[in-house]
């Protein structure tokens, strides 16, 4: 939760810090600017999921964990101290990036390591509904933020948040990581880990391929099949969850204290949708829920986007919000075990790392910028046109992958399998 708390409140506060970075030009041209340098923190996931992968799978998933919450503990406290363009000139710009690119490490990580341990920790046959909790914990994270954005504007004037008062959620980002850390020392490793370092210890030879970039090119078509599962999910996901706040109020035109209450209550009803959506994956599989947002994403992406660029009512807003939410759930509910159990566990949190930084850091981390892009060159409708593309490459990826639901994790996992092949 305060992972991706960190994470996202980046995004939600940057339309009251753009201008103290990027003082120049009008409130679209700032926010690109701050959209841009949000996008290059993606491109650092791929690092961080081969750096901290690799550590998951070698050493333990409880270990990337607590790497990845002190790496995000020091890039909210660099935030919140960055100076800005009248002290500096754009040299505040700088620490601002230089604490995206650490956060973007920190993350790359921290999907793969939640992931992973999630989807080893759960029982067999409830994965899907306590692998759920993973989206859960990321957008409670994003609700804080959206929170304490709200209770800011309500205690505050709009000049005192764009002065000092957008660095209150850094400050508390870090100090919240810190908890976070001792937590985290307290976790037990899962039993699929200890499983798979036992039986390379109890070998002749050690596995020297465990965690590596060479082991994992044994399951290269797995990786651009994740690769392909993530782009349209990720787009659609950044679309409607985290951009949307902006796209209220720089398109549709309402206020920003209207947008941000619209996305907090439309991303409660999506957190409640999470479980049941993944409890229903343990019931008739993974595939047929990716199907369905696939189809769902091609269908009504571009009317949907196409009517909040024109809404001018609170509820309006609030209920074609939900839809779009409602939509990727069958996506955003369970993508992320799908990807854990694709690989084996020698190789685990490498292949769920490595595969889906790249796909956010093209796809998911570039949507703020390629929509607003859109926006600045007058030609809003073609971001609509390209979000229904990549769910649309993902839908083919869905309908030919196979299914992962009873994919068997631990000896424990596998023995009512073997015993019902020798009842038959």
């Amino acid at each position: 939760m305060i992972e991706w708390y960190d994470w996202f409140v980046y995004s939600t506060f940057s339309v009251y810090f753009a201008s103290a970075f990027f003082p120049e030009g009008d409130a679209t041209s700032q926010l690109l600017h701050t959209a841009g340098i949000f996008a290059v923190g993606f491109f650092m996931r791929p690092v961080g999921g081969w750096l901290l992968g690799r550590l998951g799978d070698r050493k333990g998933r409880k270990a990337a964990l607590t790497v990845t919450v002190l790496m995000m503990s020091l890039s909210a406290l660099l935030i919140a101290v960055a100076p800005t363009h009248s002290q500096v000139g754009y040299w505040g710009a700088v620490v601002l990036l230089l604490a995206r690119l650490l956060q973007g490490l920190s993350v790359g990580g921290e999907y793969a390591a939640s992931a992973t341990y999630l989807a080893e920790a759960a029982p067999a046959g409830r994965r899907g509904f306590f692998a759920s909790f993973q989206m859960v914990s990321m957008k409670i994270g994003q609700l804080i933020g959206l929170s304490l954005q709200i209770l800011l504007q309500q205690n505050m004037s709009e000049q005192t948040l764009t002065s000092w008062g957008w660095r209150i959620p850094f400050v508390v980002g870090a100090l919240g990581s810190a908890v976070v850390f001792w937590l985290r020392r307290n976790l037990v490793e899962t039993d699929a880990f200890e499983e798979a370092a036992q039986e390379a210890a109890g070998t002749t030879r050690p596995d020297k391929e465990r965690g590596t970039l060479r082991g994992l090119w044994e399951y290269r078509r797995t990786v651009a099949l994740v690769v392909g599962f993530s782009m349209g999910g990720t787009l659609c996901d950044y679309t409607y969850s985290t951009y949307m706040t902006k796209y209220l109020h720089n398109t549709a035109g309402l206020s920003t204290t209207d947008a941000s209450l619209v996305s907090f209550v439309a991303i409660l009803v999506f957190i409640c949708l999470q479980p049941l959506a993944g409890g229903l994956s343990d019931r008739i599989g993974r595939k047929p829920l990716l199907i369905g947002f696939g189809l769902g994403a091609m269908i009504f992406t571009v009317p949907l986007m196409t009517a909040l660029g024109h809404v001018s009512t609170f509820g309006s807003a609030l209920l074609l919000m939900i839809a779009g939410l409602l939509t990727i759930t069958g996506y955003t509910s369970m993508s992320a075990l799908v990807k854990a159990e694709l690989f084996p566990a020698r190789v685990r949190a490498l292949g769920v790392a490595l595969p889906y930084a790249l796909a956010n850091a093209l796809f998911g981390g570039t949507a703020e910028y390629v929509a607003l892009w859109f926006k600045d060159a007058g030609m809003e409708s073609g971001f609509y046109w390209y979000v229904t593309a990549c769910a649309a490459v993902s839908l083919v990826v869905y309908l030919t992958m196979r299914e992962t639901k009873d994919v068997s994790f631990t000896r424990g996992d596998r023995a009512p399998h073997r015993a019902a092949e020798v009842t038959a």
